[in-house]
């Protein structure tokens, strides 16, 4: 689970460029006007051998400029919030809190990247991903070494984003599915906010 939280904090990934046609036009519809998301996700985590390892689901939300929520809910809780300037990883179970400065890695994040498009060509190389699975796809690598990625897909379904893959230096590959998606909701106060409950242990600092 500690795993799935390092990769995670915001590794996911969107770019244009050189890209495939009908990518290309699903990430223009979806991005355009986008200030904030809400969804659901189901995650596939699978060794360098295509074992599969782990398998989650949760809930994403993200929030113009640079606010992130990512929270597991099965089989076990976990939550990582990005405020603005602080990285927070909850573990209920283990009663523990880590927090880092937020930096380069979120703000390398695809995720993040669709609330500013006009990053995509600088941050990205992007080549035609094709089509497969009923999807068009963006094959994509970061230019920093930084982003906490080797390389990615994303896959785009009539203008909606539907699935990322990415895999990590250490070949080990992540399979994501998104699902009811909502634009720009009113997101309840608190969202993207974090206070250590008492009683856990605080790791990490500014």
């Amino acid at each position: 689970m500690k795993l799935l939280a390092s990769t995670l904090v915001a590794g996911l990934l969107l770019g244009c460029g050189f890209a495939h046609a009908g990518a290309r036009e699903d990430l223009k519809a979806f991005a355009t006007g986008l200030r904030g998301l809400d969804g659901q996700f189901q995650q596939d985590v699978f060794d360098p051998q295509g074992r599969k390892k782990d398998t989650s689901s949760g809930r994403v939300a993200m929030s113009a400029p640079n606010l992130f929520r990512w929270e597991y809910r099965q089989p076990y809780a976990q939550l990582i919030i990005a405020d603005g300037k602080t990285v927070w990883v909850f573990d209920p179970d283990l009663k523990q809190v880590s927090r880092r400065p937020q930096g380069v890695e979120e703000a390398s994040s695809p995720l993040a990247i669709l609330l500013d498009p006009a990053r995509l060509d600088r941050d990205f190389i992007v080549k035609d991903g094709g089509d497969a699975d009923g999807l068009d796809w963006l094959a994509i690598k970061p230019r920093s070494a930084e982003a906490g990625f080797r390389s990615a897909r994303i896959g785009f379904i009539r203008n909606q984003l539907l699935r990322m893959e990415y895999e990590d230096a250490l070949g080990q590959r992540t399979q994501i599915e998104f699902s009811g998606w909502k634009r720009n909701p009113a997101f309840a106060a608190g969202t993207f906010s974090f206070t250590p409950p008492a009683g856990v242990d605080v790791i990490g600092g500014q």
